[in-house]
């Protein structure tokens, strides 16, 4: 048992483990599950003045990284690089950090975009392995902060690309 599942079992909530083809992003865990993206949980490692933090949106949207400063209170804040992700969580296969701070060991910021969702799905610490499970259950037991972290729907692709308008940089 994956110490995500640990975890969850410990909380007493329902969850289905859902073992998939190889997925390395969000978009491509909801197509090897035949999901909609906007239901699959994108976590992304926000570093800043204060150490590490997670960044949880749908994984059909972008980071707007202005989003992303204001909510960490550090306008120097960026993405934690794939070395300093796998330093500080060996344990996790790239790409397969689970949306709890908790268990992690830091904050956590959701966007409002993921509560509109009855349920979720997430990377289970593996690349071949999600879990699903009710929205409202999983972030029952999670401190976290609820701010707007992605793009505009009218700025993201259906691919989950950023549209970024001519003669305007990324």
């Amino acid at each position: 048992m994956t110490p995500i599942m640990k975890r969850l079992s410990e909380r007493a909530v329902p969850f289905e483990v859902i073992d998939h083809d190889r997925a390395y992003t969000g978009i491509e865990e909801a197509r090897a599950i035949g999901i909609d993206a906007d239901e699959v949980l994108k976590v992304v490692v926000i570093d800043s003045i204060d150490g590490f933090n997670l960044a949880v949106i749908p994984a059909s949207r972008r980071l707007d990284m202005h989003f992303v400063r204001e909510a960490v209170n550090d306008r120097g804040a960026g993405l934690a690089t794939e070395d300093e992700i796998e330093w500080r969580w060996p344990a996790y296969q790239p790409g397969t950090l689970p949306p709890l701070g908790s268990l992690l060991d830091v904050p956590m910021f959701v966007d409002p975009e993921l509560f509109g969702h009855d349920t979720v799905v997430f990377a289970a610490g593996e690349q071949t392995r999600s879990v699903k499970m009710r929205a409202e259950d999983l972030f029952r037991h999670e401190i976290f902060v609820v701010a707007p972290l992605t793009k505009t729907k009218e700025a993201v692709g259906v691919d989950g690309d950023a549209r970024v308008p001519a003669g305007v940089s990324g």
